[in-house]
């Protein structure tokens, strides 16, 4: 398994040089002078020399590329143009708060879809079928702001129960700010979930196997909740592995409705602030976070399926 890993992760490196291209092409040379784009048009032609001496814009392209480069494979993006803080440090920062808010949705969406599509695929055809879909495809249809504004006001500001805007550090203290967002991801996600989990197990339950347990004599319940359920691991994991990436950089319109200082509102004032460093770091760390969860799906199939080989 470990020769299979270091070879994907050595062909992952192509990978992320490309994104480091794309990235430098769009903030550098497509964007034009990276310290007129961040000082604005009242900066005068003494501030932006220096500003480009400051932080090597004056050199040839090919030698500020081969810098960002010894950035990416130190992965020290130095200091935020708008804060002046390490860039490290308010990603680590950042990637906690939201790790603690998508990561509970996450786990909360799975095990309610699985079990509602387990469900669903039981009784399918029938009312409770029917009924589980119905609410699935309506959860899914309605917008994210209006579960957004809907739920603050009723639950935040009507019946004040949980906090609507704002976090707090403690381990404790933090859940009267997340609960909410949460709740809404988990109401929006199920309904995806349920509809794709439904069909993969219906689709499992005509198969060879499942005719072969029933003729062996296994009840209706084993085979839904051993069989079914087992032989369908693979396209479960591949939807979540999917999701793995936006553990860390978060929900964009979840964090900035319930300002909630993750990566997510760290992504979205550094494109409006245009404070390059945070930009480049994101987008290698969006790029190397695909690369692990691909692997890791990888890896989930070998285990859940002895078929498949690590080669």
């Amino acid at each position: 398994m470990w020769p299979y890993i270091l070879r994907r992760l050595l062909w992952g490196i192509p990978i992320v040089l490309g994104v480091t291209f794309t990235v430098f092409l769009g903030l550098h040379v497509m964007k034009g002078s990276p310290g007129a784009a961040f000082m604005g048009k009242a900066a005068t032609v003494e501030q932006l020399e220096k500003f480009d001496r400051d932080h090597g814009f004056d050199k040839s392209y090919p030698e500020q590329f081969v810098a960002y480069l010894g950035e990416v494979f130190t992965m020290d993006f130095g200091r935020s143009w708008k804060t002046d803080r390490p860039v490290s440090d308010m990603i680590s920062e950042g990637a906690g708060k939201s790790i603690s808010l998508t990561l509970p949705a996450l786990v909360l969406t799975t095990l309610v879809a699985v079990c509602l599509a387990l469900i669903a695929a039981y009784f399918r055809g029938r009312s409770l079928d029917r009924g589980i879909m119905i609410v699935a495809v309506v959860g899914m249809s309605v917008s994210f702001l209006v579960y957004i504004v809907v739920l603050q006001y009723l639950l935040a500001f009507l019946f004040p129960i949980f906090q609507i805007h704002g976090y707090e550090p403690g381990f404790w203290e933090r859940w009267q700010f997340l609960i909410l967002p949460i709740l809404i991801q988990v109401v929006v996600g199920m309904g995806y979930d349920t509809r794709f989990y439904r069909s993969v197990f219906v689709e499992e339950i005509g198969k060879d196997h499942i005719t072969t347990a029933y003729a062996k004599g296994a009840s209706q319940k084993r085979v839904m909740f051993v069989h079914v359920l087992k032989n369908a691991l693979i396209p479960i994991i591949t939807r979540v592995m999917i999701s793995i990436p936006f553990l860390v950089t978060g929900s964009l319109l979840l964090e900035q409705f319930f300002g909630i200082p993750g990566i997510g509102s760290l992504m979205l004032a550094s494109l409006d602030t245009d404070d390059f460093p945070v930009i480049k770091a994101l987008s290698v760390l969006i790029s190397m976070l695909f690369i692990v969860s691909t692997i890791l799906n990888d890896i989930f199939y070998a285990v859940v399926d002895p078929r498949v080989r690590l080669k």
